[in-house]
């Protein structure tokens, strides 16, 4: 396994080793001792998610204030944009976002830790997208920044408005959400 930091030094992108042969492929989508040993990342995960969406569909950012929740995430089927942004006040990266396209093809994970807000935009046809998490969904807890706000300026590659729940579209500015100490 590889490990990248990103612009957010806790946000890392994981690379399995892929084995390759005329059959097809093989790889290790999880593997805990290779998380510990090698990411450096000591966490227990208690539900495993999956969503399946269409083309230019924004989901995010999303976030739970209390039962906060890490996140390992990887794409199934179809391609990415995972963005996530760091609410956690006294980092020294409050505010800020970091983003990869995760795909099917190129096998790469994100580990988005807990205090991070957490979207993707869908840029292939469809797109089947799994995560681990670290914590219990928690829908009173549940919170949304705002995809487009200018003060945290997250360059979404596409030039088209995303489709958005109902959720998405009244998600709050960083300057009004609730943010981490």
């Amino acid at each position: 396994m590889k490990v990248t930091p990103t612009e957010i030094p806790d946000v890392l992108i994981l690379e399995p080793a892929v084995f390759k042969d005329e059959r097809g492929s093989f790889f290790e989508g999880f593997n805990q001792r290779k998380l510990e040993d090698i990411a450096g990342l000591k966490v227990h995960f208690v539900q495993d998610n999956q969503s399946h969406s269409v083309r230019s569909v924004l989901r995010g950012l999303h976030y739970q204030i209390e039962q906060a929740q890490g996140k390992l995430v990887r794409v199934v089927q179809g391609e990415i944009f995972d963005v996530a942004v760091d609410l956690r006040r006294r980092s020294p990266t409050f505010g800020k976002w970091t983003g990869v396209k995760l795909s099917a093809e190129n096998k790469k994970q994100v580990w988005v830790p807990e205090g991070l807000a957490h979207g993707f935009l869908v840029l292939s046809d469809a797109a089947d997208v799994f995560y681990k998490v670290t914590d219990y969904y928690a829908p009173q807890h549940e919170r949304a920044l705002l995809w487009n706000d200018a003060r945290i300026g997250i360059v979404w590659p596409t030039d088209q408005d995303p489709i958005l729940s109902a959720k998405d579209r009244s998600a709050l500015p960083l300057a009004a959400a609730e943010v981490f100490a």
